[in-house]
């Protein structure tokens, strides 16, 4: 059973059945259910046509699901509408259903949610990860999604401030290492920029295309996290790079500044340093302060505080700690770098332990454990 071909197939499928009239909860569920039967025939009579096979299934599930007396005569409607046998149109619906999720009935956030679940595959424990909020609320927020969209025709696209969103934290989450699906995010920003004309969208494009760059030297061999100052910048992708630099500056060059154009100048920074002493960290903390304006995130404030540390010193970069909650993820992590760089290691080894039992993943969290013992076997000598 060929996994990945289901997860891209699963997209189109999804796509099809919304524009064919059914809303998008019940066609969410009628598309799982192809899936499980998939799963359960195809091993055995694996069909010559996987997306007409899908959407023919999916599309009977789906009428299964709706048949009642008040549904009858909108259901012998779509019944005529059935696809006819034979292969499916190779088109690819993904970034189309990005639109269409991002509904003008539901707000930013919870289309972003409904999206990564649906269309994404992103778990809820993942994407409640990303907004910073227990997993039952994300549980919760997902359902009023749905609920909301039942039974809307979704002919009216959202907009692309709220594609973009989806589309960032589907690359970090693939970026993460938890599920590749960082390459996909790319393909289709690429896709997004070849067909609106938007400074954002290039910033986005340009955003990925430079965290890419460097996802060789991002691990050891045995799997560990390298920190970026410890990276093989042999290792990056300077076509990656390049292209990302251009894709920037030509944004940029429109004045039209928003949070990932500003984003992507922080990468290119990191990326245009030969090796890690040679960052430009005070153009850094310039371009942070661009971005707490833009966005106010505390996720910003807390990356500020690590460039100010670079670039002022460790104690300026506790102070601008200080500011920011102590209950964000990473925050702790960060509070026991900046002591390490001032010298105080004893509370920098006690900060990695904690930070450790708080890590959102297994390797992040076998790299904080080596940091504290690393630490701890410098103050016993």
């Amino acid at each position: 059973m060929d996994e990945a071909l289901l997860r891209s197939l699963t997209p189109s499928v999804l796509a099809i059945l919304v524009r064919r009239g059914a809303d998008f909860a019940a066609a969410e569920d009628a598309v799982q259910d192809a899936l499980v039967e998939a799963f359960r025939v195809w091993p055995a009579d694996p069909p010559r046509d996987a997306k007409g096979w899908l959407v023919t299934v999916a599309w009977r599930k789906f009428l299964d699901a709706t048949r009642s007396d008040a549904a009858r005569r909108r259901r012998e409607d779509l019944v005529d509408e059935e696809p006819a046998p034979g292969p499916a149109p190779a088109v690819d619906d993904t970034l189309q259903l990005y639109f269409l999720c991002a509904h003008p009935s539901l707000t930013p956030s919870s289309a972003v949610a409904l999206t990564l679940r649906a269309v994404g595959g992103l778990t809820t424990r993942q994407i409640a990860q990303a907004y910073l909020v227990p997993e039952a609320t994300m549980a919760q927020r997902i359902s009023r999604a749905k609920r909301t969209v039942s039974g809307v025709r979704f002919d009216q696209p959202g907009d692309v401030a709220t594609v973009l969103r989806v589309l960032y934290l589907v690359f970090n989450e693939g970026y993460s290492g938890d599920i590749d699906l960082a390459a996909e995010a790319i393909r289709l920003t690429r896709q997004l920029a070849a067909a609106i004309d938007h400074p954002e969208v290039a910033g986005l494009l340009a955003l990925m295309l430079l965290h890419h760059a460097r996802r060789a030297s991002r691990t050891a061999p045995d799997g560990s996290l390298v920190p970026l100052a410890e990276q093989d910048r042999g290792k990056w992708d300077t076509k990656s790079i390049a292209e990302g630099v251009d894709i920037l500056q030509a944004a940029l060059a429109r004045d039209r500044l928003g949070e990932f154009q500003a984003q992507a100048a922080i990468a290119a920074l990191h990326a245009d340093a030969p090796v890690a002493e040679e960052t430009d960290w005070v153009q850094i903390v310039e371009w942070y302060d661009e971005l707490t304006r833009l966005t106010d995130s505390p996720v910003v404030r807390l990356n500020r505080a690590v460039a100010v540390g670079e670039a002022d010193g460790p104690r300026a970069g506790l102070a601008a700690l200080a500011e920011v909650a102590d209950s964000l993820p990473r925050h702790t992590a960060v509070a026991a770098y900046l002591h390490e760089r001032d010298g105080d290691l004893a509370t920098a080894a006690r900060l990695y332990a904690e930070a450790a039992q708080q890590a959102p993943n297994l390797a992040e969290r076998d790299y904080l454990t080596r940091q504290a013992a690393r630490l701890n076997t410098r103050r016993r000598r």
